[in-house]
């Protein structure tokens, strides 16, 4: 090892991001030796090419998905023109301000506690920081995770590959997108890109479109997104090739048919891969599980009973920026007090996916409650109907919401429809509280409000429980439409 200068330090924490942020505040509580080590530019993945400018992109997409259809309330807009520049420029405009935020945060923290390069792991305690060693006697594993492509695709396609972070940069709109990969990511900016004129096709390998586990709603969700996009999943094969300064897709069905397609681009939304492979982790005792990752026990962020502990999306377990904030203050904490760790409890599970119609989900998934062994009943609720839905024109999608037999506990939901991102927080906090279905049921709903398809399905599963009073078929307080 040839480093040129030392630093000792109590808690060093590798990444900058939203779990290497909040670690770091909370390991200040009780030191004030803490080191944060950054290998890039300082700005979260959520700031930078994640939630906040894929919002941007979707409000505007949002916003010419409401002009097309103004028709249909007898409001005529006039044909739809989008400037692909302006909207790329608002984007970029807000993202950076957004990361300006974040930047700022960082500069303020005294320079002492920054060191810029890539750490590598020397042995449990010390880590290789380019020229400069750190001694740590606490070490907190935030570095975050990156997108995931085939390398073969990268060969084959050079610059005519791009990822999420790249559609960020883009001056104006393209053409033409070939979106790869059906969940999260691929969904909404396959969606977004549609709505602004592009002309898109999302392919996945799978027949999967979005994150519900339910097989009816997930069932639902390919026949919702495939009337609007052009869809192609359940693919045997997806084979890109560049031709010139195109991208030509084969994709290839299980029944043999084969369908080939032209765009400018292809943006791989395959997943992301966890920031842990260039870390020397093979120079330390930490055990790792089969992908590499540090065994960590997440409500207490620990790996096994060493002073070193993992956050964010590097650990692998919720990607997502409230938790990756949860998972630093617990981790950050508990190497400033160690070796008084303590376990935290941890929020109930939401996620969202800002598609139209919204998808939501709270507490436990459908896969997760029929994988536990919990004897559970579903209620359920279409929006086809359902009042407030067809009142705005926004009448697709389900709710299908879980309880416990015996005890009537509130377990969870998995929702596709519209206002999904406010009923899952709902939810979510109801699963937190432990409330009972009955307790859901004697909470107020206003009328008329798309809530009132929540008390719907409610009322269903408390009657699927037998537990409780006999809920009113059509009820005098539901009001007409509901």
């Amino acid at each position: 090892m040839n480093a040129n200068h030392v630093i000792e330090t109590d808690v060093a924490i590798i990444g900058a991001g939203t779990a290497g942020m909040s670690a770091y505040r909370a390991a200040l509580e009780h030191t004030p030796r803490v080191l944060v080590i950054e290998r890039g530019v300082y700005g979260t993945t959520c700031a930078r090419v994640g939630c906040m400018p894929s919002k941007l992109l979707i409000a505007a997409a949002e916003a010419a998905h409401a002009v097309a259809g103004a028709a249909r309330f007898g409001v005529v807009a006039g044909p739809v023109a989008i400037d692909g520049r302006a909207v790329m420029a608002r984007v970029r405009s807000e993202r950076d301000r957004f990361v300006g935020f974040v930047v700022d945060a960082v500069q303020r923290w005294p320079a002492e506690h920054r060191l810029m390069g890539r750490a590598r792991f020397v042995d449990d305690h010390t880590l290789l920081v380019g020229a400069t060693q750190v001694r740590a006697q606490r070490i907190v594993i935030a570095t975050g995770s990156r997108p995931d492509v085939p390398e073969t695709w990268r060969a084959a396609l050079g610059d005519r590959l791009i990822v999420n972070d790249d559609v960020f940069e883009w001056t104006d709109l393209p053409r033409s997108v070939a979106v790869v990969g059906a969940g999260v990511i691929g969904l909404e900016l396959a969606q977004a890109l549609h709505r602004l004129g592009v002309r898109v096709r999302l392919y996945g390998r799978t027949d999967r479109v979005g994150p519900l586990t339910d097989p009816a709603l997930q069932a639902l969700t390919r026949q919702v997104f495939a009337a609007e996009l052009p869809l192609s999943t359940g693919l045997a094969q997806i084979e890109p090739r560049r031709d010139g300064d195109s991208v030509v897709v084969r994709a290839t069905g299980h029944d043999g048919s084969v369908h080939e397609e032209r765009f400018d681009w292809l943006l791989a939304a395959t997943g992301r891969r966890p920031n842990i492979d260039q870390l020397g982790l093979e120079h330390t005792t930490l055990p790792l599980d089969a992908d590499g990752i540090p065994l960590h026990d997440r409500r207490s962020a620990q790996v096994a009973d060493h002073p070193v502990f993992i956050a964010g999306d590097v650990n692998e377990d919720r990607p997502l920026l409230h938790e990756a904030a949860d998972e630093g203050r617990i981790a950050g904490d508990n190497a400033g007090r160690f070796p008084d760790v303590r376990m935290r409890p941890r929020r109930a599970p939401l996620a969202v996916v800002f598609s139209e119609p919204q998808i939501a989900l709270a507490g436990a998934s459908h896969a997760e409650l029929s994988a536990s062994g919990i004897a559970f009943e579903t209620g359920r609720v279409s929006f086809e109907d359902q009042g407030r839905s067809r009142v705005m024109g926004r009448n697709q999608g389900a709710l299908h919401v879980y309880g416990e037999v015996g005890t009537g506990r509130f377990l969870g939901a998995e929702m596709l429809g519209p206002a999904a991102e406010h009923i899952g927080h709902l939810l979510a906090w109801s699963v937190q509280r432990g409330d009972t279905v009955q307790q859901m049921l004697d909470s107020p709903f206003y009328h008329p409000v798309v809530e009132e398809g929540l008390r719907t399905a409610l009322r269903q599963l408390q009657r699927a429980l037998h537990m409780g009073p006999v809920p009113v078929e059509r009820c005098l307080d539901c009001g007409p439409g509901t």
